[in-house]
């Protein structure tokens, strides 16, 4: 099962499903925007699902970083890219080949829509951070008003293969339970004054462990 799914993501990769994510980061500027204030410097970081580093690369100056990800080839351009420490991981599985409490931040940008039980691998990441450590992610606001009006019309607004979950502002906060603070936002629309809930594209968190 683990090569099957290894297998699928390095061809969604490649580009086989229609386009190649290697050196592609959706949303890139705007996530980190709000993500590197909140991360600042001299961290352990963990960035969950790191792929090749497109990411990771705004905020692995000054930081020490761990990346892992399911694609070994991902994983090697990570490695050569930015000199980081790289673990290849399923994600599904749930487990993080770590010991408790090792990292001041980890970082999962848009990953949690691909996992068939999510909950799992945040309880991963509530048990590798230390405490007062901070969880940063984002997810695609699946229940903007676009979608909703492609759904109104009977279209399908999903269009990656790869995602197996929608989530809401409610399902996240849901998620996070375990945290002693969720800081949620929405991002990446010009239309976003008129209401951030309906208009972003995607939505960001700052969670913080007890």
């Amino acid at each position: 099962m683990n090569d099957v799914v290894k297998n699928i993501y390095k061809a969604h990769h490649a580009g086989a499903t229609g386009f190649r994510r290697y050196g592609f980061t959706i949303s890139k500027s705007e996530r980190l925007q709000w993500f590197s204030p909140r991360i600042g410097s001299g961290k352990q970081i963990l960035d969950v699902g790191c792929r090749d580093g497109s990411f990771t690369s705004g905020f692995s100056e000054g930081n020490t970083v761990t990346g892992v990800d399911i694609d070994d080839t991902a994983l090697e351009i990570a490695r050569e890219r930015l000199g980081i420490e790289t673990h290849s991981v399923n994600l599904i599985d749930g487990v993080l080949p770590f010991e408790a409490q090792a990292f001041d931040v980890v970082v999962a940008g848009e990953i949690m829509e691909h996992l068939p039980f999510p909950q799992h691998a945040v309880a991963e990441i509530y048990r590798v951070l230390k405490p007062g450590g901070l969880f940063l992610g984002s997810v695609p606001n699946a229940f903007r008003l676009w979608n909703r009006l492609l759904f109104l019309v009977g279209r399908d607004f999903e269009n990656d293969p790869t995602h197996l979950r929608h989530f809401s502002p409610r399902s996240i906060h849901e998620l996070l339970h375990d945290f002693a603070s969720v800081d949620l936002a929405f991002l990446c629309s010009r239309h976003l004054s008129l209401s951030p809930r309906l208009m972003g594209t995607d939505m960001v968190w700052a969670a913080t462990k007890a």
